[in-house]
């Protein structure tokens, strides 16, 4: 299975924001660590960014080419944002339906993203899972995350590694 931890910070809403994400592939001893900023954005933008940019570190990593899938690994997605996992997990499909509207008749927030996400998603067998953790309750991937993505926002780092945590 393929663990994977995101989260997004924005200082202001809107605001410069960051997101990371660790990813722990089932062939490996040590999670990959990446991270990144944007100057203007919101929260929910860096949520989503944050397992956007996961799913593609993912395909790069592990697509077969000749079969343009990835081989039958589970994919878990763990993320204090219910704003991420409820959308994945129940409101999406229903948005398809409506025209990428919400049941208020509203446009979909971020669309941009939420269809990049599906688009990433899509191919994989399994589907990925997105599953909620209560964030700052001690989960140490998670508490990993989150500092991450606040020092991006603030400017301090910018970079993608792999190393130990």
């Amino acid at each position: 299975m393929i663990k994977i931890f995101t989260d997004g910070a924005c200082l202001g809403n809107p605001g410069p924001g960051g997101w990371a994400a660790l990813i722990k592939y089932p062939d490996q001893n040590q999670w990959q660590k990446i991270v990144g900023a944007e100057m203007a954005t919101t929260n929910n933008r860096m949520e989503l960014t944050a397992a956007i940019k996961a799913m593609e570190n993912v395909r790069n990593d592990h697509l077969d080419a000749s079969k343009d899938t990835i081989a039958e690994v589970p994919i878990i997605i763990h993320s204090d944002s219910q704003y991420l996992v409820k959308g994945m997990n129940l409101w999406i499909k229903d948005w398809q339906k409506r025209g990428w509207k919400t049941a208020g008749k509203k446009s979909v927030q971020n669309i941009d993203l939420w269809q990049k996400l599906l688009e990433l998603s899509q191919g994989l067998s399994p589907r990925p899972q997105f599953a909620w953790v209560r964030g700052h309750e001690g989960n140490p991937k998670n508490e990993e995350v989150d500092r991450l993505a606040k020092k991006a926002a603030e400017g301090a780092e910018h970079t993608s590694y792999t190393q130990p945590l």
